[in-house]
């Protein structure tokens, strides 16, 4: 950190483990006057733990716009300011990110500490071989919204992260095995850093026993790693699959679903598959007879 003009320093702060604050975090946020803070009841004592007397700012998703104005007034006169968030990377599926805009289009330099960030720890502790990810956070917290999010990540070849609260960790589970199979791999990854940091890794279909065996693998903050589609999976032998259970006489929806726990394709995607397979047997005339 120079005192050559004020910037905005943003610094991420630890996970769970208060030993994984890097020091050039803490010398920023002892120099600084001021300290954007997404939760300042949470951060206080941390601040505290390590010497740090600046002046905190609420900066939360409800006010974020007027903490950007405080902010931007700070740097105006000549005080450099950190942004934190309560855990891991600030403006990562946290508040931060219009803050951050607001300071650029005022003009003032905007610096990024590396640091702690959830999905990363995950990763590289899941063992998935996908050479590629797509960070995509919190899904939405109602069910159809959250369905439709979900139908339009079934055909990516990339790992899929997300992030989860314990109050919503089962019905999430349960959409993800519903929309995309219960094939894929997934992992759960809770707690990370702290003291019942917990990883498991197991076929998508079984998590949601996993987690209902146990009430305490429901707690704390999760991230979920499903692994990407698997390229032509679905044209070729989700097709063959849906012909032969369509040919015997089962209904679009029967044929869709058993296809789906065969094959491991997402259900939306093979029962949309079905429907149009049904048609094209109706308009030469082979449709068998059945009330699909």
């Amino acid at each position: 950190m120079t005192q050559e003009s004020p910037a905005l320093y943003v610094v991420p702060t630890p996970l769970g483990n208060l030993a994984d604050m890097t020091q050039r975090a803490i010398d920023v946020l002892r120099q600084v006057r001021w300290v954007a803070a997404e939760d300042t009841r949470h951060s206080a004592p941390l601040l505290r733990h390590f010497g740090v007397s600046a002046r905190l700012i609420a900066t939360h998703e409800h006010n974020e716009e007027a903490a950007a104005q405080q902010v931007v007034t700070r740097l105006a006169d000549g005080d450099s300011v950190a942004l934190i968030s309560d855990a891991g990377t600030p403006a990562i599926s946290d508040p931060g990110a219009r803050l951050v805009a607001r300071v650029r289009e005022a003009g003032f330099r905007v610096v990024p500490l590396p640091g702690p960030c959830a999905a990363v720890t995950a990763l590289s502790a899941s063992g998935l071989a996908d050479p590629h990810f797509l960070f995509y956070g919190f899904l939405p917290p109602k069910a159809k919204q959250r369905a439709d999010a979900l139908r339009g990540l079934v055909d990516q070849p990339f790992a899929l992260v997300f992030y989860e609260a314990p109050h919503r960790i089962l019905e999430t589970v349960d959409a993800l095995v519903e929309v995309l199979g219960p094939t894929r791999s997934l992992v759960l990854a809770r707690e990370l850093t702290k003291l019942f940091e917990t990883i498991h890794v197991c076929p998508l279909g079984e998590a949601p026993v996993w987690l209902r065996a146990d009430a305490n693998r429901q707690r704390g903050e999760f991230v979920l790693i499903v692994s990407g589609a698997e390229a032509g999976r679905d044209s070729g032998e989700g097709e063959r699959v849906l012909r032969l259970l369509l040919g015997e006489g089962l209904p679009v929806k029967q044929a869709a679903r058993l296809a789906q726990v065969i094959t491991g394709a997402g259900r939306n995607a093979l029962y949309d598959l079905a429907l149009a397979l049904r048609m094209t047997d109706k308009e030469e005339g082979r449709e068998p007879d059945s009330n699909g």
